[in-house]
């Protein structure tokens, strides 16, 4: 098997600090969304609401059931902890990188050149 070759992309460290910090960021909301569902699980499994009413008889039947929703949900939140953990070095790593960009400006949203020449928008 041969080497992976590993083309340049044009673009300057500040954009790929730039690009780096907004996969972070997508990631906690997705890990966040994560964390949510796992509340609505446990609400829809109780019959509560999210004002803690109860709106429908719960799905749990006993104490087994409680015990394994509360293993389930145990389970995934470590996932998440986990995968949070490695965002927090992802996040010091590429912090380190922050020295490179002021000497990359980042250019100006595609939106903002376009209104360069308008006097409502100076620069």
């Amino acid at each position: 098997m041969s080497m992976p070759s590993i083309e340049s992309s044009g673009i300057n460290p500040c954009q790929a600090y730039a690009d780096v910090l907004e996969s972070i960021a997508l990631q906690e909301a997705g890990l966040a969304h994560i964390i949510n569902a796992e509340g609505e699980k446990i609400q829809t499994a109780l019959g509560i609401n999210e004002y803690g009413r109860h709106v429908a008889p719960p799905m749990v039947r006993c104490i087994g059931d409680i015990i394994a929703l509360n293993n389930s949900v145990s389970d995934t939140l470590t996932k998440v902890i986990k995968l949070e953990m490695v965002l927090e070095f992802k996040l010091e790593e590429v912090g380190k990188l922050s020295e490179f960009c002021k000497h990359f400006p980042p250019p100006p949203p595609p939106h903002c050149q376009a209104r360069a020449d308008d006097p409502e928008y100076p620069a």
